[in-house]
């Protein structure tokens, strides 16, 4: 609809209708004391030529980094340009809810598309139109959990993102449920003897990240049969999707959810957001999981259609049986995801393949150099920890250098002082990793 301003006329049948003189009335409440009395000191309106000018000069003053060594939840990866050509297309990038399936096709379609490679790619038999993220996702899935058994406990290995147990922690405490960390061993995995000495009939669900914030790779089977024993569901998260290339799904090893950040699939790092929260399950959680499911169907004349369904959000739904409060989703990260692992295909095992070729040379390199060692000695995916002698020096050093260097743990883990978390995608090349050595030697 085009803008149409006010006439005078409409002003003044307006002023008229509501009783004043003039439009200074509608501000009678506000003290004079309090209003502007003199037009603000601000430049003049610029041309589009002349704001493009200035926004260049402040632009040019930014000192952008060579490359980044950092992961930690959020991983540089190549974005196929296929990905933003198709999510900018209007008809995609304006699209809000899909309410009304007969003029919503092509996004119910995507979604659908987006459901299937993510079951698929998690071993698991459903998969919802996404969360908010990473961290909301694992915290939905162990709500849902603690609700469904009527149990109070939630356990969390500590090897866990440190963000995702914050969020953890948070809906736990909204929701009256006792949350329990479990250590980590000395080779980076879930203590499992520690797990044993916890669970007990009031454990909802155990949560793990596989690979873990340390990329350690866990053994999945054996914590879904400890947890199963006890009655436990078992939550399975991912902070890089890629490692689903390679890696046995979590469904596919008895996990009940699997939940993660699906950053990686053709989402650009964008300063932390908005991402992609995964979420998949087994089939016979169907009626319980948040967010909604896109079904497909056929319509009165037999054609293949895609639908809404199975919504359980509280804006379909009586409140108080909503399973979540989750009230948006983020389709359009999904739709670039969706482009992302059609555009990659098989090929999704060769990307990863490439982040432990490279995540191996970087470690070997940094191995080779004095005063580094291996913290943990378990396998990992595109990220490692290394122990050495000063880590904020390093990564000083490296910043001077225009790298972004590897993430201090001790911030959040004080017992690993002076460690350094790496990260290395297909991003980094050979040279950038022996230039990385050089710096450092």
């Amino acid at each position: 609809m085009d803008y149409c301003p006010h006439t005078p006329d409409d002003i003044k049948q307006m002023q008229a209708s509501i009783g004043i003189a003039g439009i200074d009335e509608l501000f009678d409440d506000i003290p004079q004391k309090f209003r502007l009395k003199n037009i603000l000191d601000i430049p003049a309106a610029l041309s589009e030529q002349e704001t493009i000018a200035v926004m260049s000069g402040i632009a040019s003053k930014n000192k952008l980094p060579q490359f980044t060594l950092t992961g930690a939840g959020a991983y540089n990866h190549y974005i196929p340009a296929v990905v933003g050509h198709v999510v900018g297309r209007a008809e995609f990038y304006t699209a809000y809810t899909p309410y009304q399936a007969e003029i919503s096709q092509g996004i119910l379609q995507a979604i659908y598309e987006y459901q299937t490679m993510i079951a698929h790619l998690t071993g698991t038999e459903i998969a919802n139109a996404s969360m908010y993220d990473g961290a909301t996702a694992m915290a939905e899935a162990a709500v849902l959990c603690a609700k469904m058994s009527n149990r109070t406990k939630i356990i969390v290995a500590r090897s866990v993102h440190h963000e995702y147990r914050q969020i953890l922690r948070t809906y736990s405490w909204a929701n009256g449920y006792t949350l329990v960390e479990i250590p980590y061993a000395s080779s980076g995995k879930i203590d499992l003897s520690a797990l044993q000495n916890d669970l007990d009939d009031q454990v909802a669900a155990v949560l793990v990240q596989s690979p873990n914030f340390f990329g350690v790779i866990e053994d999945i089977a054996p914590i879904v049969d400890t947890a199963h024993k006890k009655g436990a569901l078992l939550v399975a998260g991912f902070t890089d999707g890629t490692s689903l290339g390679i890696l046995q799904p979590a469904g596919a090893a008895g996990a009940d959810f699997v939940v993660g950040e699906g950053q990686s699939f053709g989402n650009s790092l964008n300063y932390g957001g908005p991402y992609l929260g995964i979420f998949a399950a087994r089939e016979k959680f169907m009626r319980r999981i948040p967010g909604r499911l896109v079904g497909a169907t056929v319509d009165k004349n037999g054609q293949r259609g895609f639908v809404l369904t199975l919504q359980t959000r509280e804006q379909h739904i009586r409140r108080e049986k909503a399973t979540s409060n989750i009230c948006s989703n983020e389709a359009l990260c999904a739709l670039a995801a969706s482009i992302y692992l059609a555009a990659l295909g098989k090929n999704l095992k060769r990307l990863a393949e490439l982040n432990i070729y490279k995540t191996q040379y970087l470690k070997n390199k940094l191995l080779g150099l004095k005063g580094w060692k291996e913290e943990f000695c378990a396998p990992v995916y595109n990220e490692f920890v290394l122990r050495c002698s000063d880590a904020n020096k390093v990564n000083k050093k490296l910043k001077n250098e225009g790298i972004i260097g590897g993430y201090e743990l001790q911030k959040d883990y004080p017992e690993l002082e002076n460690t350094l978390l790496f990260c290395a995608t297909e991003m980094i090349s050979k040279e950038d990793i022996d230039k990385v050595a050089a710096i450092l030697k």
